[in-house]
């Protein structure tokens, strides 16, 4: 009788501890699945330390007790952790910055700077660099804390360096922190106040809303294109521009010649236009939707895993749609909306035609199949497409007398040329 109720009390503590292991398993399944995947999971599928962990009965990848897990992987298996020296910490800081990223966002700044109308010096050109690229280092980085448990989730993010705790969140922080009140400050003493307020709005816009909607609205994408359009904004501001018209400051168009019976003098261009800096933003803003449409196509499957709101995700023929739509959109905005605003002259509403074609076949080709190669090729356009844009802008600049600029022309010639009764041409309508 005593040897059956201590049989009976040691089965029903085992069927206990074996519920109670299935209970802290659904709890981890609800959560964070693949938050709690050991990294085994990750080893080739022939890797005898995988087929070692597959032989574990009993034991499933999102159980949290590690130690039977770990106790079963060899040394082999793992990775010395790295010492944090003054040039790992550099590269840590430049992972947490998505340093390629930021360059890209820099030098969009930095084209805002060369096709803005008003003059320049090289102090405020550098200022506004290294303001625009400490805001994109706090932007990244307070995005990457937030994201942590997501990007473990993914192949493509679980690298980086809060992930593989290669850096503390607390030392993410403060870099995140002290970059975060530095660029706005560079900007609001050596620039101006406008720009910062900019620098200082994007870094908000990033890392607060648009890193918040990524888990809850497709609209996210939307919120990006919008982060990734204010820096040439912030170059116009660095040089003076107002971005917001007023009956003091109204809105002019540059008509094209064949309108007007005289035509627009070169140095009209150093009228500042509110309407220049809201071209560029077009520009900006709709180039992002082919370009992150396809990018997201092709990433779609660790968007799924990480439970992110993408509209790749949810309807790929949408994602290639809307990548469509603006891909054609950024036809009249280059051959009508820039030249209008006085970015460039109208010849570069038809040396643009070319890029944009091309573009908006392979959007079109991506719509229509919506398959990775599509999007590939969509990816690939996208990239040179801005740099060949930004390039036939400033060969196009209204008032760039660039045979002058290289030396082929004097000065006195190209006034010779140029001379042109201002104050009867007609062809510049205020709005």
């Amino acid at each position: 009788m005593h040897r059956g109720l201590q049989s009976l009390n040691v089965c029903s503590q085992h069927l206990w501890q074996r519920t109670s292991i299935r209970r802290t398993s659904s709890v981890a399944n609800s959560a964070f699945t693949s938050f709690f995947f050991h990294n085994a999971q990750w080893l080739p599928p022939c890797s005898p330390v995988k087929a070692e962990r597959t032989s574990l009965r009993g034991i499933t990848h999102a159980t949290p007790h590690f130690t039977l897990l770990a106790s079963s992987i060899p040394l082999s298996a793992y990775r010395e952790a790295e010492v944090l020296t003054p040039r790992h910490l550099l590269k840590v800081y430049a992972q947490l910055s998505k340093s390629r990223l930021s360059f890209q966002i820099v030098l969009t700044a930095m084209s805002g700077i060369a096709l803005s109308p008003l003059p320049t010096t090289v102090p405020l050109l550098l200022s506004t660099a290294i303001g625009t690229a400490l805001c994109c280092a706090s932007a990244n980085t307070l995005n990457q804390l937030q994201e942590v448990p997501f990007d473990a989730q993914m192949a493509r993010t679980r690298m980086r360096p809060l992930v593989r705790r290669a850096i503390s969140p607390t030392h993410a922080a403060g870099f995140a922190l002290v970059t975060g009140l530095g660029g706005p400050a560079i900007l609001w003493t050596m620039v101006n106040p406008t720009t910062a307020l900019l620098g200082a709005a994007n870094i908000a816009l990033y890392a607060v809303v648009y890193t918040w909607m990524k888990r809850k609205s497709i609209a996210n994408t939307w919120v990006g294109a919008v982060v990734g359009a204010i820096p040439p904004l912030m170059g116009f501001t660095a040089c003076g521009s107002k971005i917001i018209p007023s009956s003091s400051y109204p809105i002019q168009f540059f008509l094209p010649a064949f309108l007007s019976s005289v035509p627009v003098p070169p140095d009209i261009s150093l009228v500042d236009n509110p309407l220049a800096p809201f071209a560029f933003f077009m520009l900006l803003f709709s180039w992002q939707f082919p370009h992150f449409n396809s990018l997201s196509y092709l990433v779609r499957g660790s968007y799924a895993q990480a439970g992110y709101r993408m509209l790749s995700v949810l309807s790929p023929s949408k994602n290639a749609l809307v990548g469509l739509r603006y891909a054609i959109l950024l036809t009249p905005i280059c051959s009508v909306l820039i030249p209008l605003a006085g970015l460039t002259t109208w010849t570069f509403a038809l040396t643009s035609l070319i890029p944009n074609m091309i573009c908006t076949r392979a959007a079109w080709r991506f719509w229509r199949g919506y398959g990775e190669k599509e999007a590939r090729v969509m990816f690939r356009h996208s990239l040179w497409y801005l740099p060949v844009i930004f390039g036939l802008m400033m060969l196009h600049k209204r008032g760039m007398d660039w045979l002058q600029w290289l030396g082929f022309r004097s000065d006195g010639e190209s006034k010779n040329q140029n001379e042109v009764d201002v104050t009867s041409s007609p062809d510049i309508v205020e709005g």
